[in-house]
This record gives C-alpha cells, sequence and structure tokens, in this order.
C-alpha cells in the first residue's frame, strides 16, 4: 500500500501500463470538498506536471475576486492513483494551489496551509515528522430526501436498519432484524445488513493505495466505520478525502447514499472524525515516556494543553457545520467535556490502552467529518504547539464516567466544555487565533469567519423548526 509513483519519469510509465486516457487533477477547497479537472493523458506533458495548470478560482466558494481569478494548480505526482469508478481509464493526482499574484502557495489553500504547518514544526525545533490517524465515521442510507424553502422545511431518511420499520411492509416481506437505537456496535448479519458493503468499500480502498486495518458496524443504525493505517499530516489527509470518495462512491453505485454529516438522526449517534496524534523528532516518539500516567510524556501533555487552551476556536475548523453541536449534546457518547484520560472514551481526549514507545499518542475524539481535513490536523497541530511553547497543562486525568455528569456537576467542579454552537466556536476563533499566525494568514481567519457566518450561521439561525412549531406555536 501507499505511493505508486515517486517521480515523474515514474509518473509517465505508470500511466503506460495502465494505458491510462485521462488524468484528472484535484484539490480541496476550505469546505473540504474536492473539486476536479480531467485532461487527456496526451495533453499532460511534463512541463505541465512541473510548473502546473491553469484554472480560475474565482469559481470557487470564498477564494478569488473575479478581477484576479487566474490561478494554478501544482500538481503532486507522488499522490497518483487509479480512480476505481471511471469508465475510461483515469489516473487521479492531487494538487495544491499557487498564487500567481503573490508569487506562493495559495493561503486559502488547505493543503498548502497543512504544509506550511509541518514547516512550523521543524523551525520550532520541536519535530521533524506529525503522525495522525482520523477515525472517519459515516452513515449508510436507503435514500434521503430534503426541502428548504419560505414556508416549508422537512428532511426524510430512509434506511431499512431504521428501527420506524419494523411494521413496514416491503415487497418481500419484513424480515425484522434491526439493530435498534444505540444497537449497531458489532451485531452479525443480518442485523448487521451492511458487511458486503462495507468489504466492497475495504477492497477498493485498498485499490487505491489506503492500508485497511478493519471494517464493522457503529453504534448507529445504518451506521460505520473502517479502520485506515495512520499516517504523516499529509498523507493522513489526503486518505480520508480517498476514503470519502470510496465510501460515497461505493454506497451510490449499489443505489444507497453514505454520509459523513455529524448528526442525521435524531435520538442516534453521531458521526465523529476521532485523531490519533504524536509528534517524532529522529525516529523518536516525543510522547513517550515510560512509567508515566498511560506513558505520556510531559510534551504529549502540553500539546494536549494547548489543544484544550484553544479549544473554542479549534472547533470553528475541527467542528465546522452547526450540524456538528447537535452530535456533541449529552446522550450519545458525545466527547465534549475538555479532560483526558486513559480508555477513558466520555473524555474528549482518550489515551489508548496498553501503548508502547511506538504507539502512545493522544486522541481526539471531538472532531468530525464535515473538517477539511487539512486544516483540521494543520489546527491541531498549531494549538498542540503553542501547548509546548507555553507548557499548558491540561485537566485531568478523569477516569469517571464523564457522561454521568450533570450540567451542574460540570460547572462546580470548572471542567472546561467545548462550544455549544457554531456561533461560539467562530467567535472564538475570532478572538484567539494569534497561535495560528505563524501558518494561517489574518486573509484566511478573515474569510473564513465571514463565510461561516453567512453561508451557515446567519441562515440557520434564521430559519424555524418543525421542533419550534411544538414549542411555539400555539403560545
Amino acid at each position: 500500500m501507499g505511493k505508486f509513483v515517486s517521480s515523474i519519469d515514474e509518473f509517465y510509465t505508470f500511466c503506460e501500463e495502465n494505458e491510462v486516457q485521462f488524468v484528472d487533477f484535484r484539490f480541496t477547497d476550505i469546505k473540504g470538498a474536492w473539486h476536479h479537472i480531467s485532461y487527456r493523458m496526451s495533453a499532460v506533458p511534463k512541463s505541465m506536471l512541473e510548473n502546473g495548470l491553469p484554472f480560475d478560482g474565482s469559481s470557487i466558494d470564498a477564494w478569488q475576486p473575479i478581477h484576479q481569478s487566474d490561478m494554478v494548480l501544482k500538481p503532486d505526482v507522488d499522490t497518483a492513483f487509479m480512480d476505481p469508478f471511471t469508465a475510461d481509464s483515469t489516473v487521479i493526482v492531487i494538487c495544491d494551489v499557487y498564487d500567481i499574484y503573490k508569487g506562493q502557495m495559495y493561503e486559502k489553500c488547505p493543503r498548502s496551509i497543512a504544509k506550511k504547518s509541518l514547516e512550523y514544526l521543524a523551525e520550532a525545533n520541536i519535530g521533524d515528522v506529525a503522525y495522525f490517524g482520523p477515525e472517519n465515521e459515516f452513515f449508510v442510507f436507503d435514500s434521503v430526501e430534503f426541502r428548504d424553502t419560505m414556508n416549508s422545511a422537512s428532511y426524510h431518511i430512509e434506511t431499512e436498519e431504521g428501527g420506524w420499520n419494523y411494521d413496514t411492509k416491503y415487497e418481500n416481506g419484513n424480515m425484522g432484524h434491526r439493530p435498534g437505537v444505540k444497537g449497531g456496535y458489532f451485531p452479525v448479519m443480518p442485523t448487521d445488513s451492511q458487511v458486503d458493503l462495507r468489504a466492497e468499500m475495504m477492497l477498493l480502498l485498498e485499490e487505491v493505495g489506503l492500508e485497511v486495518m478493519l471494517g464493522h458496524h457503529e453504534v448507529a443504525q445504518g451506521q460505520g466505520e473502517i479502520g485506515i493505517k495512520f499516517g504523516t499530516l499529509i498523507e493522513a489527509a489526503d486518505n480520508v478525502q480517498k476514503y470519502k470518495y470510496v465510501v460515497k462512491m461505493v454506497a451510490h453505485l449499489n443505489g444507497k447514499t453514505a454520509t459523513f454529516m455529524p448528526k442525521p438522526l435524531f435520538g442516534d449517534n453521531g458521526n465523529g472524525m476521532h485523531v490519533h496524534q504524536s509528534i517524532w523528532k529522529d525516529g523518536k516518539n516525543l510522547f513517550y515516556k515510560e512509567g508515566a500516567y498511560a506513558n505520556l510524556s510531559d510534551m504529549a501533555l502540553h500539546y494536549l494543553g494547548g489543544i484544550f487552551k484553544h479549544a473554542k476556536a479549534v472547533a470553528a475548523i475541527t467542528n465546522p457545520s452547526t450540524n456538528s453541536y447537535k452530535r456533541l449534546l449529552p446522550g450519545f457518547e458525545a466527547p465534549s467535556i475538555l479532560t483526558y484520560s486513559s480508555q477513558n472514551r466520555s473524555a474528549a481526549c482518550r489515551i489508548p490502552y496498553g501503548a508502547g514507545e511506538m504507539a502512545t499518542r493522544i486522541e481526539t475524539r471531538f472532531p468530525d467529518s464535515t473538517s477539511c481535513p487539512y486544516l483540521c490536523f494543520a489546527v491541531l497541530m498549531m494549538a498542540g504547539i503553542d501547548g509546548i511553547k507555553n507548557k499548558y497543562i491540561p485537566v485531568g486525568p478523569m477516569n469517571e464516567d464523564l457522561f454521568e455528569l450533570s450540567l451542574d456537576e460540570i460547572r462546580e467542579r470548572n471542567i472546561p466544555q467545548m462550544p455549544h454552537t457554531l456561533r461560539e466556536a467562530v467567535e472564538a476563533l475570532i478572538a484567539d487565533n494569534d497561535f495560528l499566525k505563524p501558518v494561517f494568514t489574518q486573509e484566511f481567519i478573515d474569510t473564513y469567519q465571514h463565510y461561516q457566518f453567512e453561508r451557515q450561521i446567519w441562515p440557520d439561525e434564521g430559519r424555524p423548526t418543525a421542533y419550534e412549531f411544538i414549542t411555539t406555536y400555539s403560545c
């Protein structure tokens, strides 16, 4: 698994061996969405791979103005892999974005920002490699319908696994095997209806270069997860993009629909993206200290202290949707209490059990997959570096079941929490962003916060919900 090519010459050999007809160049916007442009193989000379290809940056949300729209995609041929879904042989190449006006990597390109964060890690003389291991949960539904107009709003999700379908009349009969609310963790077939679908996803993920370890049904109805081996920061973020593409496409081609939305089902668990992290230098894990609590070094604790110190601002990027905060409500294994613990999954940071030097790491459990992976990993690391520099100490360890604490108990004990809304998170980012400044420019931060207010926060706050009609219509 891993890279298929390591140079431009190898790229052309790889394309010849696979009889490639098209080269699909892809890049990521600030929302984390992939965009692409396809060239005929015969129209891709070596000079294009070396110097880049032009595109219109004004047509991408929150990027360039119309009078400065010309930008350049810089292909990273090391990322090349065959698209397993196209009818004609197509190779995908992930790109960075170059700003021709400032003569530098584009300050709003998430992949370029992530690369700058790694440069900062080295310049700070802290480490020479950062490993990240994301765990992306997802739902697979049979169908989804939604409507949003001036006088009506609705959504309807359907899955045969849904407990609401116990009395549904199906053409071939209702077999009755369903996981039920919060009952989806590890049942076998026929209760787990997605075994073959996940297996197809796992095989195709290996085809595109990911090292797949496991797959299983998750806690909620219709929910699954596939475990992928960790990688360096950029590699791990690239892999998230591949992972989401494959999961969505396999579901689509099987007549179903996959989503990484944090909380599509009211009353059942949501989708997270737990992120495992460690910093290394000269081949040594700097987060490891034998005999300390969970073998965590002081550096690891300071790194975590930085994440918790800036957690509300960090959340604007790691949990960047209004829907993110519906997942973080109490009662659904929501990791919203900012403390750490070994083994304890109710804390915002878990330290995996029994890890030796090679595997000691922290696992932040609050991020979700609506975040752009490049920005998510970069902001976590920048907060962590700030924690190392300032020797911040996180609250903890706390080994009790934090889900059992009442809101009053949390307040009385002064235990910090994640923000409760996207507005709270973005306003925290506006007030607390100096720790990002070595890598994230003020222009990016300004663009990001305006985008969040205009495209999510204000539209969401302005819309009545069905539940509001229940609670207020007759007042």
